[in-house]
């Protein structure tokens, strides 16, 4: 019998494979294509205490092997996620995984304790947001801000918390024991990575916002980097993401440390991905004669 349960903060869930965050809506718009009972976790879309409308179009752009997006949070809000996205997610066998944004300490910690009530899992601490306060500069690009943000977000929380750490910095180790200082209870990592397009034609910027966070298979190989890095560097438990698309690139992830894995651009050219994903790293199992997915994790030193 072949063992896909993993552990995350004292949640099981019943394989390793979740969506991530602001690639698969709530959930909705692919439960016709996904059996959202066969993940491990949906990870929602960023909520944030109030109704976001995002960036100016256009934000979403190609580039060789990946994507550039500029969506900037779009979300309906708390209230509105409330009432409508937790009940349509109960009705599944999964574990829901709250993305949370905000724009200063005081937005994350109002969604946190309005979700304290809220039948949900795990919230996901998405610290790429810009500090408004501290003048632009996202919280998870500073470890002191992150400890800082993480011990006040954890006096809000009854759920276990996941810090979402951002690349783009000098250590991604430094911000992992920042996290950890702080009393975080799981690491996601990474979020994308900055970069930039320019139509040479329309001689401008391809995203309204000039920059974009890049995600895909091309960010893949910094991502296992990373979660290798952090693993090696903290106790907690790991969630990796970055350009996973195959039951082998998760696989890639898990044996690098991470406990769980993340699946996001993959959505968008394969709607079926998740779950692709989820029987590939059974199959991969069954054939390699391995009969606990635990005895993977982290198995390169």
């Amino acid at each position: 019998m072949i063992n896909t349960k993993v552990t995350l903060a004292g949640v099981e869930l019943k394989n390793p494979v979740m969506t991530a965050s602001g690639t698969f809506g709530s959930g909705a718009e692919y439960s016709e294509f996904v059996d959202l009972n066969k993940l491990g976790g949906v990870v929602t879309k960023g909520v944030a205490n109030v109704p976001w409308p995002g960036n100016p179009t256009p934000r979403v752009t190609e580039t060789a092997s990946g994507m550039l997006n500029a969506i900037g949070l779009q979300n309906p809000g708390i209230d509105l996620f409330c009432k409508r996205d937790i009940p349509f997610l109960k009705q599944y066998d999964t574990k829901i995984i709250v993305n949370v944004c905000g724009k200063s300490t005081e937005d994350y910690c109002e969604v946190v304790e309005r979700l304290a009530d809220e039948p949900v899992d795990l919230l996901e601490i998405n610290v790429s947001c810009p500090n408004v306060k501290e003048g632009g500069i996202a919280f998870g690009q500073d470890p002191h801000a992150l400890e800082a943000i993480t011990k006040e977000v954890k006096k809000y929380a009854k759920q276990p918390i996941i810090m979402k750490l951002s690349p783009n910095v000098t250590d991604i180790t430094e911000m992992a024991k920042a996290a950890e200082a702080g009393g975080a209870d799981i690491l996601s990592l990474i979020n994308t990575l900055t970069g930039m397009k320019i139509d040479i034609y329309r001689r401008t910027f391809a995203l309204a916002n000039k920059t974009g966070g890049m995600s895909g298979p091309a960010v893949k190989p910094v991502a296992v980097r990373m979660v290798y890095q952090v693993a090696q560097a903290v106790k907690l438990p790991i969630i990796g993401m970055g350009g996973i698309a195959t039951a082998e690139d998760a696989l890639e992830f898990i044996m690098a440390g991470a406990t769980a894995v993340s699946v996001g651009t993959a959505n968008f050219f394969n709607p079926y991905a998740t779950v692709e994903i989820a029987e590939g790293i059974e199959k991969f199992m069954a054939q390699q004669k391995v009969e606990d997915i635990n005895q993977l994790i982290g198995i390169v030193k």
